[in-house]
């Protein structure tokens, strides 16, 4: 159940026409952007320029979701990693390698594997993170643009992550595999 305000079909002004594009581009509002857009319009509409700005970085839509994957796991966000469990497979991840974006482990694809390994170090550090982190995701063959681009992905998934575990946001999504 919601601990934050939502309005769904009763959406008025901004929220409704905010509603109405995320419709229109996913067949449904998910209780995510509802939870968000009915309390604050100008951050659910900072996320969606956001993530269309995400789209045009450097990054494929696969290390997008693995980014997304790899934060929402590690901060313990069930709504999140069901949806980016379905994302990530719309953008090309196999099952196996769903699993192994969000656990961190061996997934097939080397650059995708250190990619997740890197993600996983940087949301579960404190402080300036080791050399070694950022020397590994290099030799995997990320640029300094594509690091970058990364810390972009990780914050608009912080963002999502931290509104759904403070509201506790119903899954209107197939529950990810454990």
């Amino acid at each position: 159940m919601s601990r934050l305000n939502t309005l769904g079909t009763h959406a008025t002004g901004r929220t409704a026409e905010l509603f109405a594009a995320v419709k229109a581009k996913l067949g449904k509002v998910p209780n995510a952007y509802d939870a968000i857009g009915s309390n604050s319009p100008v951050a659910l509409e900072a996320l969606l320029h956001f993530d269309a700005k995400l789209a045009d970085t450097s990054l494929s839509k696969r290390e997008i979701e693995v980014v997304k994957l790899a934060v929402s796991e590690v901060s313990g966000c069930d709504y999140c990693v069901a949806a980016h469990t379905l994302a990530g497979k719309a953008a090309g991840l196999s099952s196996d390698g769903v699993l192994a974006a969000r656990r961190g482990t061996p997934g097939g694809d080397a650059k995708l594997d250190a990619l997740s390994t890197f993600v996983r170090a940087v949301v579960g550090s404190r402080g300036t993170v080791a050399q070694p982190v950022v020397d590994a995701v290099k030799a995997a063959g990320y640029t300094d643009e594509q690091v970058v681009d990364t810390i972009f992905a990780i914050t608009s998934i912080t963002f999502t992550n931290l509104v759904n575990r403070i509201n506790d946001t119903a899954l209107d999504f197939p529950k990810a595999p454990a």
